[in-house]
């Protein structure tokens, strides 16, 4: 796995010999950012299910601001961390261990 365009372009990204994640291809990955288009420059995105980070590193690396992740597993947070060490992305993530489904929950009440 490794991120496709920008500023890591090429850069191998961690990852773990495991089912307990399914990580996005390059290929789709790839197209899901050409319909995305020119609209990551300057976003801040909010992936849940995060995994390894990759559609977060991939995003940061095309131009987005921050980028917030969502993982409930500590595996995979140790290396979303590792990774963004790797590509100098540290200072553009926040991270919360936590099930995405609890987190849409707690952060969307209006109250």
């Amino acid at each position: 796995m490794r991120v496709i365009a920008g500023k890591a372009k090429g850069m191998k990204l961690r990852q773990v010999n495991s089912n307990a994640t399914r990580p996005i291809t390059d290929r789709v990955k790839e197209s899901l950012f050409n319909i995305i288009g020119g609209g990551i420059k300057g976003s801040v995105m909010l992936d849940l299910f995060a995994g390894t980070g990759a559609f977060s590193f991939e995003s940061l690396s095309r131009g987005a601001l921050k980028a917030t992740l969502v993982e409930n597993s500590s595996l995979m947070i140790d290396l979303i961390y590792k990774n963004a060490e790797k590509l100098k992305f540290t200072d553009k993530l926040i991270v919360f261990n936590e099930n995405a489904y609890s987190f849409t929950n707690i952060h969307s009440d209006p109250k």
